[in-house]
């Protein structure tokens, strides 16, 4: 995936938990992008990840909507994806797929 042990590390470093999840969403290639959306296939869900926000619950109950830091684990695999290029790109919208799901 190009994940160096040295990213891997700063990653965990700085976001503990959820940077651990970020990287293994990413290393399983579970970031998606689609015309219309950025999804996060997650374990129970798929979240849809938006300038940085997300539709996680960890994200409304958990984090500080004051600060623009603050990232649930699906936010940072999505910017690690990004950074990587290694986003799994589906051309179609995610609005249509989402009712087969």
């Amino acid at each position: 995936t190009g994940l160096t042990p040295e990213a891997v590390s700063a990653i965990v470093s700085e976001h503990g938990d959820r940077g651990a999840q970020a990287i293994e969403a990413v290393s399983e290639s579970r970031v998606k992008e689609y015309r219309d959306f950025t999804v996060v296939v997650g374990h129970e869900d798929e979240y849809v990840v938006e300038d940085g926000g997300c539709t996680c619950k960890d994200r409304v109950y958990n984090l500080s909507r004051e600060d623009p830091e603050a990232r649930c684990w699906h936010a940072l695999a999505v910017d690690v994806a990004r950074a990587l290029g290694v986003v799994d790109y589906h051309d179609m919208w995610y609005s249509d797929v989402r009712e087969f799901l």
